[in-house]
This record gives C-alpha cells, sequence and structure tokens, in this order.
C-alpha cells in the first residue's frame, strides 16, 4: 500500500511559465490574517489610522529578507555552490528567527518615528505574529519539510491524525514526525493565550514577552524532534535562541515590575 501513496501537489497552479506554489499562498494567508487582526486592534486601542498598514509595508518584505538571509548563512556549505538557488524561497528555507530579528528591529525604528510606543506596537501585534505562524507551519506541510525523526505508519495512526496528513508523511519510503503539526496547535493555543492575556491587563509589553517565552518553550521541544535543524557545531540554533529569549523575556518582566519602569498597561489608551 505504501509505494501507491503520493504527496499532494505543492503547486496550486501555472500562470504560463509561472508557477504558484502551496507554501507562498499559505504565508500570504496567515499574513493577511494577521494584518487584519492587527488593524482591528489598533482601532480599538486608539493608534493612528494605517499604523499597522504602514509599518506591514517594510515589515514584511524586510522579514523575510532577513529570515532568508539567517537561513542561508547557517547552510552557506551548501549555498556558496549554489548561489542561484539563495532567491528560490519558493522551495523552502526561511527561518522564523531571523523573520523576528528583522521585524522587531523594523518596528523598533518605526514606533520612534511615528512617535508611538514601541511596546504598545508589539503587544498588539503579537497574537497576530503567533497565528501567522501556526498558519504558515502549514506550508512545511506542503513543502514536506521541517519534519522530526523516523516512526512508523501505526504511530501517526495512534495520534488520530487524518490520512492526508499521515499520508504526507510518508517520504521517500519513510514515515516521519509531523513536527509542523506539533508546533502549529502549540502556535494556536499560544494565540487563544496572548487573547486571553488582553482581558488581564498586564503591563505595556508583557504580552509581547509572553508571547516570546511560550513559543520559544513549543520550538525548543519540537526542534529537538525535527532533522533539519540550522546548526553551529553541535548545537541547534533555534533552541539556543529559543532559551535565550526565554531567559531574557523573563528577566526584562522582572526588572521592568521591579524598577516600576512600566506604568502604564495594555488598555491604557495613550500611545
Amino acid at each position: 500500500m505504501n509505494e501507491n501513496i503520493q504527496p499532494l501537489n505543492p503547486i496550486a497552479f501555472s500562470l504560463g511559465p509561472i508557477e504558484v506554489h502551496w507554501y507562498g499562498i499559505i504565508i500570504g494567508c496567515g499574513l493577511a490574517l494577521a494584518l487584519f487582526l492587527a488593524i482591528r486592534e489598533e482601532k480599538r486601542r486608539g493608534l493612528p489610522k494605517d499604523t499597522f498598514a504602514d509599518l506591514m509595508l517594510w515589515a514584511i518584505p524586510i522579514a523575510i529578507i532577513s529570515a532568508r538571509i539567517y537561513y542561508v548563512i547557517f547552510e552557506w556549505d551548501y549555498y556558496q555552490d549554489h548561489p542561484g538557488d539563495i532567491v528560490k524561497i519558493w522551495n523552502g528555507g526561511i527561518a522564523i528567527h531571523g523573520a523576528l530579528i528583522g521585524s522587531v528591529i523594523t518596528a523598533y525604528v518605526f514606533s520612534k518615528m511615528r512617535g508611538i510606543s514601541f511596546w504598545k506596537l508589539a503587544d498588539i501585534a503579537a497574537p497576530s505574529i503567533i497565528l501567522g505562524q501556526a498558519i504558515g507551519r502549514w506550508g512545511n506541510f506542503m513543502n514536506q519539510e521541517a519534519h522530526g525523526g523516523e516512526v512508523t505508519r501505526a504511530f501517526l495512526e495512534n495520534l488520530h491524525l487524518p490520512d492526508f496528513i499521515i499520508n504526507q508523511m510518508y517520504i521517500d519510503g519513510t514515515y516521519y514526525h509531523p513536527t509542523f503539526l506539533y508546533e502549529s496547535l502549540w502556535d494556536f493555543a499560544g494565540f487563544i493565550l496572548l487573547l486571553l492575556l488582553r482581558r488581564v491587563n498586564l503591563r505595556r509589553g508583557e504580552i509581547f514577552l509572553s508571547y516570546l517565552i511560550w513559543y520559544s518553550i513549543g520550538r525548543c521541544y519540537v526542534e529537538g524532534l525535527r532533522t533539519d535543524s540550522l546548526m553551529l557545531g553541535s548545537l541547534r540554533m533555534a533552541q539556543m535562541i529559543s532559551i535565550a529569549l526565554i531567559v531574557a523575556a523573563v528577566i526584562i518582566i522582572i526588572y521592568r515590575r521591579v524598577k516600576k519602569t512600566s506604568k502604564a498597561r495594555y488598555l491604557d489608551l495613550e500611545n
């Protein structure tokens, strides 16, 4: 039976010589939904109209570029011999930590230029970011990438997964952990958690910092199961960065509360 399993077509449709991949469509849908939610919350929190639309004009392309650069740096042994493949992001190969670095720097500069609190922007954006990540992982699913180690079909069936997921995890004669799914579900749960934290009215910046903690805990675990980790020597970079983000976020929360450097709260309307 296994020999007859056919993977899902990663190409959604073609426009003449141009092939439109599901990977790009799914990533685009995740970004669109994330922006929609941020714009809705922007109005509720009293920010100037089109704040996030203007921010995304810069943040999205910079995040994509920085995500690709980050990935290429750690896979340079391959790309130095295949420089033409560097721009082929439709084949996968963008690193979320690179995207976060680029987008956070962009948002910080943008907030200073607009005279808006960076922490306020970050808090509003946090649920949108993790929702976009949850959706984006399904692009990895279509490309049969970002999976874990070998498992049996029985193992996957015991997880009560639908056949289309189990079959897509059959790659070159072997079944693999659907780590894309583990991370996607973790991110969806984080999205719900962050929406609930909005009602707690935390100090400004703490929703975003909570996002960093939640996402990093899940990513650190899932990364340990994956077979395609970006490495620095014997260390998995995503795990190292995740641990660093958790520690940094906890320290920042404690420091700001002890020093009382942030009196503003999430539900406050002033910039």
